[in-house]
């Protein structure tokens, strides 16, 4: 096996390459049109429980593992003596790759869309539909991106990962308050903030609950081994608990500020704020115009290359999870590693990129659960790697934790550089994952098998 790994060298340098990782189009693609047709702000306040209560004790366990172990997902579990439940991190390596291989495609909009509003093509809005139909120019920006992204990742932990880190998520959040600055100058901006802050909680049923947890978890990589990943490279003085503290802060306030700057723009031109998936992609380029010839053509720019900042981020930690199995596993050197699994993701990923609309048999790939109505190809690669695998493996990790490798390990791991930090806390997250994150996880992932591929709906 591979000894020299690397190792982040500054505990903010970990803190903002794994809020990177969770921070991503999760949050300002997603996010924003998960709460609008969750009903607005009662979906946030669901959300942000779930973030804090759920996933923060998921994400300790993570890391913990990791830097215990200093390995990869796979590794990570034969290390500590229970080689059988290196399924778990074989299953995140499978679930990443699959994840990385349409989330390129998306980011390939994305970034296809900053050049498009650079040269004030509004209209691309309008054309949506046929804009992601044409595979040679969304595979030229697919493959631009997954070669930004392989480049950071093959310089390694320092000078690549961590180093692009501190550059990207700073400069996301200045785009981010920036945005949000001029949408609430905006007329109507006060209805869309209305919409976002104050809650309706007729608005909450199983379903959007359900919705909210799974956003959760989605946004910040857990249950893929992106953190078992990044912890491995943290250093044995680091504080675990107060920097998950810190990665699950800063994913949600991305998240929560995206919200802030989208809403205002959404009311403040009369658009519907559950337009769904084509919110961002769809819609707002059509609001840009509306602003001005000038301005319009910065506000889309800023906006667009705000997203692409945003896949950025978690491209990178979703190439280092399968790249660290093969360093460390297969004894790769990191340069082959990484741009011979780039190779093979974007190949991976062109059934994706041709789905939505360019080959017929793509775009109507599986009738699902006894719908009448076909899913396309990269639609049900998310529901297989992102729906399911995910939920599945943070009940894994859960019982892992707390059954097999047992809480006390665990509890001596985070104590190791904790500082003498919150014994409630602690107790907090040993309850979570002996009770309330298996049960509440597997529970997602049985609703969630039943109802997209089984067509049983066990929620209403």
């Amino acid at each position: 096996m591979a000894t020299n790994r690397g190792q982040f060298n500054s505990r903010i340098g970990f803190i903002l390459a794994a809020a990177g990782s969770a921070v991503g189009l999760g949050n300002i693609w997603k996010f924003p049109f998960e709460v609008g047709e969750g009903g607005g702000a009662a979906f946030v306040v669901i959300y942000l429980t779930f973030c804090f209560l759920l996933c923060f004790p998921v994400m300790v366990s993570e890391i913990a593992i990791g830097r215990k172990t200093q390995l990869n997902p796979v590794g990570a579990f034969k290390k500590l003596g229970h080689a059988n439940w290196s399924i778990i991190g074989l299953m995140g390596i499978i679930a990443g790759v699959l994840i990385l291989s349409f989330y390129n495609v998306v980011a390939g909009w994305a970034f296809g869309y900053f050049i498009e509003m650079v040269q004030g093509n509004f209209a691309i809005g309008k054309e949506f539909g046929t804009y992601i139909t044409d595979w040679q120019k969304i595979g030229l920006y697919g493959i631009v991106f997954m070669a930004v992204t392989a480049f950071i990742v093959s310089r390694g932990i320092q000078q690549g990962i961590e180093k692009a880190s501190k550059i990207l998520m700073p400069t996301l959040f200045i785009l981010i308050i920036a945005l949000m600055s001029y949408s609430f100058t905006l007329d109507g901006a006060g209805e869309g903030i209305k919409y976002y802050l104050v809650p309706d909680f007729s608005e909450i049923n199983g379903e959007v609950i359900y919705s909210a947890l799974g956003q959760a978890f989605f946004s910040l990589s857990l249950g893929m081994g992106a953190l078992i990943t990044y912890g491995s490279y943290v250093s044995r003085q680091q504080n675990i608990v107060r920097s998950a503290a810190l990665i699950t802060l800063t994913d949600v306030s991305i998240a929560f500020l995206a919200g802030l700057m989208i809403f205002p723009f959404v009311f403040s031109y009369g658009v519907e704020p559950n337009g769904g998936p084509g919110l961002i992609f769809a819609t707002l380029p059509g609001v840009f115009a509306e602003i001005g010839p000038v301005l319009g053509i910065v506000v889309g720019s800023l906006f667009f290359l705000l997203l692409s900042f945003a896949a950025l981020t978690s491209t990178v930690s979703l190439l280092e999870v399968p790249v660290s199995y093969l360093v460390d596993e297969k004894n790769i050197k990191r340069p082959v590693a990484v741009w011979g699994m780039a190779a093979f993701i974007f190949i991976l990923g062109i059934p994706s990129m041709l789905g939505n609309g360019a080959v017929e048999s793509l775009t109507n790939f599986v009738k699902l659960g006894g719908s009448e109505n076909y899913t396309d190809f990269m639609t049900f690669v998310g529901l297989v790697a992102s729906d399911t695998f995910l939920p599945l493996g943070g009940t894994l990790i859960s019982i892992f934790v707390a059954y097999v490798w047992k809480k006390h390990n665990l509890n001596e791991e985070i104590a190791i550089g904790r500082e003498g930090g919150s014994a409630l806390v602690v107790k907090y997250i040993n309850f979570a994952v002996s009770y309330f994150c298996p049960l509440v996880l597997g529970l997602i992932t049985v609703v969630t098998i039943m109802d997209r591929f089984f067509g049983v709906q066990l929620i209403g």
